[in-house]
């Protein structure tokens, strides 16, 4: 059956042109509306408090979805990059020595561990190289080695605090700290990290110790581990005090 082209009247198109600026227009004002009202909302750690439902409904979605069976894709050793891009800075002051550090684990009030660095590298060792994906858009293959955190608490007797909702972790100084959920910290790929490349953490990247979690996006991988506690409420966190999403996950 040939083509039959339609033909519109000027009358017509000017009908169509009046009824899509129309919609256009409203749409821009709709839109001036809904944010002018959004700013006036109240503040919920750095972001208005319908956007942070928002995300706080998103994560109860993703941590209903989670699995152990769920791993991050892993790649061949030499596809990993030698110059491995720094994350961010804080927490890192320049005041660190590295020679008095001991990691922290406050099991419960009163009770804390202090575990060297050679403690921890004595358990069985794993490594994974894994893609590496920042929050800001940029990823890297990266190959990283330490204990599963799954490990280390079966040896220093946490079974207790795993059953609890979420672990904290700080720098020495303060000057970062993250909350993570307890299933994506007991994942098998989870890592307390202490080589990059085959050697020794270099300072900006967190040495002597630093947490690996390739199920999270990277301001959750704490960098230079101070202390670790446990909780069922969610713990400080750096960047969702600045507006960012508390799960962060992949």
């Amino acid at each position: 059956m040939p083509f039959k082209e339609e033909l519109i009247s000027e009358k017509q198109l000017k009908k169509k042109t009046i009824i899509s600026f129309s919609v256009f227009i409203v749409m821009i004002a709709v839109a001036v509306i809904g944010w002018k009202w959004l700013n006036k909302q109240p503040d919920d750690n750095g972001t208005p408090k319908p956007i942070r439902k928002v995300l706080n409904y998103n994560e109860g979605i993703f941590s209903k979805l989670y699995s152990h069976n769920h791993l991050a894709k892993t790649f061949p050793l030499s596809a990993a990059v030698k110059k491995v891009r720094v994350n961010g800075s804080d927490g890192m002051s320049a005041g660190f020595d590295p020679s008095a550090w001991k990691l922290k684990v406050a099991r419960s009030p009163g009770d804390t561990l202090f575990i060297t660095l050679d403690e921890i590298k004595a358990l069985p060792k794993t490594e994974i190289v894994f893609d590496f994906k920042c929050i800001e858009g940029w990823s890297q293959v990266t190959h990283w080695g330490g204990v599963k955190f799954s490990d280390f608490a079966k040896k220093y007797n946490l079974t207790s605090q795993t059953q609890m909702n979420y672990v904290g972790l700080i720098t020495p100084d303060k000057g970062y700290y993250v909350g993570n959920d307890m299933p994506a910290m007991m994942h098998p790929q989870t890592l307390l990290c202490y080589e990059m490349n085959g050697a020794p953490l270099p300072m900006n990247q967190g040495y002597p110790l630093r947490l690996i979690i390739p199920v999270k996006y990277g301001i959750k991988h704490l960098k230079r581990i101070g202390t670790v506690f446990f909780s069922n409420e969610r713990p400080a966190d750096f960047w969702y005090e600045r507006g960012y999403d508390y799960y962060a996950g992949l």
